[in-house]
């Protein structure tokens, strides 16, 4: 039942449907998460920022923590933040269009790294397709 509405949703909402459409693996409800929680003209100035909203973007030392520099900071939306990673985990197929970065990333830093990697790429594309639309990302289809 939820799953239905969810994917009725995406269908409906102009910017789920071009952003499943135009990123590789990146589905309806993955779409939707994404439209919601970053589209709209003006909503972020920069990708970077969008990357930092979502928690995905990785800390550097700073005299202020006890905690160890380059983890990820793990604020904002828990629901984009997986939503993304998992449709970064798909780049680890070789069929992916960006799966020799991946492996690339993944031989120097690990599996989990890679896919935090894509993620963000995806975040950033997602960021400027939503940037392009402006307002008519959230407008019915």
């Amino acid at each position: 039942m939820l799953r239905h509405r969810l994917l009725d949703a995406a269908r409906g909402l102009t910017g789920a449907r071009v952003l499943a459409e135009r990123l590789y693996e990146v589905g309806p409800v993955t779409a939707l998460a994404t439209t919601c929680w970053l589209g709209g003209a003006g909503r972020f100035s920069s990708s970077r920022k969008a990357v930092r909203f979502a928690g995905l973007d990785i800390t550097v030392w700073s005299s202020d923590r006890k905690g160890p520099p380059g983890r990820l900071s793990r604020q904002g939306p828990e629901v984009l933040r997986w939503a993304v990673y998992e449709a970064g985990k798909t780049h680890a197929r070789a069929s992916a269009p960006d799966h020799d970065y991946y492996a690339q990333v993944k031989d120097r830093q690990g599996g989990k790294r890679a896919a935090i990697s894509e993620a963000r790429k995806i975040l950033r594309q997602a960021c400027h397709i939503l940037a392009e639309l402006g307002d008519d990302a959230l407008t019915a289809a």
